[in-house]
């Protein structure tokens, strides 16, 4: 696996727009900007960062950008600027030499899970998910974004379960996030053909995940090689992340089953799934049911509803990195090692 080298202060952090750009929530972007500079980093934005159009530019620009800032040597890492749906368009524009040649660490959550299996399941280049550019725009800064701003510059601490969470999204009256959500991690574990519900668990696997709705899309395209990440990596284990945006539990099944049957899951130490941001009516217990179908008759240890993803607070993970996973009685800790 290769670890880029961390920016320090001084360096220039290259913001990109691979997906969307950011021109409908500027006020928010400078924000989050202005935390990396409190950092000490420089900043270079690509031209299609600020543009309000969806998605940000054609693919083929979007692509040269992404390229851009691989290519330019000042640059010591690229982010993302947002999420979005059209990351998937852009994969064959990425030079796939050129950043083997040069790589740098890239950070990005959701729609960018696409370069992010690119670039660790392919080339073997660790990446970070998590935070987008724009990840830093609270004020102040509560400890999960000061957890991801440490990890991207090499201060990789432990990271714990919350107490609570903020359930109902951004609250637009009051324009601030609310923690009053419960955080609820559950450990299931197959028992005598059923999945059922555990105390403890303590993991360790390189990790490996993202965005499962984006994932999803790209699984059997030329842009992934899971299975052939999965085999390089099966005698240190594997824990795989999945982060659920709006998929629904029937089609969750449908991916997990391919995955499973792809053989991803042979030497997995656990599979942890975040909470699902958007799930309509369906309910938590709909989802698991639908994952017993597919983990019931294997050895892997799940966790539904942990601190990852798109609800907040959530983890900053390295794809690549060997994780420690330790579980009990609904709480948990994740430190990270590059190794």
């Amino acid at each position: 696996m290769i670890y880029p080298k961390f920016p320090k202060s001084g360096d220039i952090i290259g913001i990109c727009a691979p997906s969307a750009g950011v021109g409908n929530k500027l006020e928010y972007f400078d924000l989050s900007e202005e935390s990396l500079r409190n950092r000490g980093y420089e900043i270079k934005e690509t031209a299609s960062v600020r543009s309000d159009d969806y998605p940000s530019a054609p693919a083929e620009v979007r692509g040269a950008e992404f390229n851009e800032l691989f290519a330019d040597e000042s640059v010591s890492m690229v982010m993302s600027a947002t999420g979005g749906d059209y990351n998937v368009e852009m994969l064959p524009y990425i030079d796939q030499e050129l950043v083997r040649a040069n790589p740098k660490w890239f950070a990005g959550y959701s729609d960018p899970t696409s370069i992010e299996m690119l670039l660790t399941t392919k080339l073997d280049i660790a990446t970070i998910y998590g935070c987008n550019a724009g990840a830093w725009d609270w004020r102040p800064l509560h400890e999960f974004q000061e957890n991801s701003l440490n990890i991207i510059s090499g201060n990789i601490a432990e990271q714990h379960s919350y107490d609570f969470y903020a359930g109902k999204g951004f609250d637009d009256e009051d324009g601030d996030y609310k923690m009053e959500t419960p955080v609820e991690w559950t450990l299931f574990v197959p028992f005598e053909g059923e999945l059922c519900e555990s105390y403890g668990l303590d993991a360790t696997g390189r990790l490996i995940g993202g965005c499962i709705d984006v994932l999803d899309w790209i699984i059997g395209t030329p842009y992934e090689d899971l299975q052939g990440f999965a085999e390089r990596y099966k005698d240190d284990g594997l824990i795989w992340f999945f982060d659920p945006f709006e998929i629904s539990p029937l089609i969750l099944q449908y991916s997990m089953n391919r995955m499973k049957m792809m053989g991803l899951f042979d030497h997995a130490q656990a599979v942890v799934f975040g909470r699902v941001v958007f799930p309509g009516e369906h309910t938590d217990e709909e989802y698991v049911s639908q994952l017993n179908r597919v983990f019931r008759d294997t050895n892997v240890p799940i966790i539904w509803g942990a601190d990852i993803g798109h609800t907040k607070p959530s983890m900053t993970l390295i794809n690549g990195a060997m994780g420690h996973l330790i579980y009990d009685n609904g709480k948990a800790t994740l430190s990270m090692e590059l190794l």
